[in-house]
């Protein structure tokens, strides 16, 4: 693994230290600040129920990184079934959930970066050991997050990615 010796963002100007590889979501899409008030409605740091109809799960969408040994992700809410979402809730502590099959949900954060938007991307949700958020496995269509979550993709484009979070108006 080469050491990352950080970029000089060209939206700035300014010297970022590290390239972030990371970016996460703090709520599903769907989810306005006045739902906090609302009976039937929660937001945790992993799962979401907006009056108690919609439900959702936090994720990681993992996009590997060329020629290096770590990922790029982002952080993601995606919706599940009533049934899947107390099922993965009734195991959300349990050793050995990883085991348990994987949900159907659908993406429920817009990723700004991508066109055309991110919402409602098919994905699968696969439950990992007790203390790691799920991992979230697009449909193979040819949407560019798809694509890049198949194929990977360099650290020029982490950069790009990161610039483009950084700074949204840019």
């Amino acid at each position: 693994m080469s050491a990352d010796l950080g970029f000089t963002c060209t939206c700035c100007g300014e010297r970022h230290a590290e390239t972030p590889m990371n970016f996460s979501s703090p709520a599903p899409a769907y989810w306005q600040p006045d739902m906090e008030q609302v009976r039937d409605c929660l937001l945790s740091s992993d799962q979401c129920v907006i009056q108690g109809e919609a439900f959702f799960v936090r994720g990681l969408i993992e996009l590997p990184v060329i020629g290096r040994d770590d990922v790029f992700s982002w952080g993601v809410w995606v919706s599940l079934s009533e049934k899947n979402f107390e099922r993965a809730s009734e195991l959300w502590e349990t050793p050995g959930r990883e085991s348990e099959p994987a949900y159907f949900g659908w993406l429920s954060t817009d990723l700004l970066p991508y066109s055309p938007s991110t919402i409602n991307l098919k994905t699968m949700v696969h439950t990992r050991p007790v203390g790691e958020r799920p991992f979230i496995e697009l449909e193979p269509t040819d949407h560019p997050l798809a694509v890049e979550q198949r194929t990977g993709i360099t650290m020029d484009r982490v950069r790009e990615l990161a610039e483009a979070v950084l700074h949204p108006k840019h």
